[in-house]
């Protein structure tokens, strides 16, 4: 029997703790549903802003994409016909500076051919005149030597004027 009545308390209690919950949970309910539609209330003017906002803006975006493929199409055919331009003024300055050393080569070539003629001509004659007067100044140096170790008797004074 004190089981059965044990037993009862705790059913009683039981329920009570359960009907305590019911209204707790009731209460939050009441409470989550209040903010969900407070939440509900503040949100849905800026979803609505924000729907009116992509759907003006789609179309601009859309437009922007094609204008930029665009822009791309362009700029790549630019690139290609300044790649050709560049391409041929570069195959042309390549045949000028080839022209040019092919000039430059042959003047080298002819002032090359006209110095060893120079050298031929007038540099080798003029060493063998210098040469020669080399030579006989050399030639007149000893003789003068030689007349001078004869007259021992001349003055100092002669021998100046020649050195001066």
């Amino acid at each position: 029997m004190i089981f059965s009545i044990v037993a009862a308390i705790a059913l009683v209690v039981q329920g009570a703790m359960l009907i305590a919950l019911f209204f707790e949970i009731r209460q939050t309910n009441k409470k989550v549903n209040g903010l969900v539609t407070d939440l509900h209330t503040r949100v849905g003017p800026i979803l609505t802003r924000a729907q009116i906002l992509l759907d003006d803006t789609q179309p601009k975006i859309s437009n922007m994409v094609a204008d930029a493929a665009h822009i791309v199409y362009l700029t790549r055919g630019q690139a290609q016909k300044m790649d050709r331009v560049l391409t041929d003024a570069t195959d042309r300055l390549r045949g000028q500076l080839n022209h040019a050393d092919r000039i430059l080569t042959g003047a080298l070539e002819a002032v090359e051919d006209a110095g060893s003629q120079f050298r031929s001509t007038v540099w080798r004659p003029m060493q063998k005149a210098s040469a020669l007067l080399q030579g006989i100044k050399v030639g007149i140096d000893l003789l003068r030597s030689r007349r001078e170790r004869r007259r021992p008797d001349e003055p100092l004074e002669q021998e100046e004027e020649l050195f001066i």
